[in-house]
């Protein structure tokens, strides 16, 4: 919590922050292989797009921070081990940078993950969506 703004309205202290920590961190190999699987793209790049989405208004006044090299790194040698992704070397400027690429089990995989949405969660998202968020649904409109 922020000691120079207060407690926020309805928070619920040490649980409150485990559970918004806990919805923070739950899609993150996905969203790690979803970003790898629109671009070739090297680890900095991903901690760099990740903290662009944790800085959300509000979050800087709980302990989540968004995932540095000591979580990224070894999500992406897992799903480099699990052959999902493809790591390969280069030159960026003087300095060797590894880019990694998604495979096609990667490929299929996401598409699982899609399929799995769409088919199972899509309705309870939705309902979950418009329940958490009714002010942005009606400025869409």
């Amino acid at each position: 919590m922020c000691a120079e703004e207060g407690s926020l309205p309805g928070e619920g202290g040490e649980f409150d922050e485990k559970i918004i920590k806990s919805f923070m961190r739950g899609f993150g190999k996905t969203m790690i292989l979803w970003m790898i699987s629109k671009e070739k793209i090297h680890g900095y790049e991903i901690m760099r797009r990740l903290e662009r989405f944790y800085s959300f208004k509000g979050m800087h006044c709980r302990n989540i921070k968004p995932p540095g090299p000591s979580v990224i790194y070894p999500v992406l040698h897992d799903l480099e081990r699990k052959g999902l992704i493809e790591g390969s070397w280069e030159m960026h400027g003087e300095k060797r940078v590894k880019y990694y690429e998604i495979t096609p089990l990667g490929e299929k995989t996401i598409e699982r993950i899609r399929q799995i949405m769409r088919d199972h969660v899509s309705k309870i998202w939705e309902d979950f969506w418009n329940d958490m968020f009714p002010a942005e649904r009606e400025d869409e409109t």
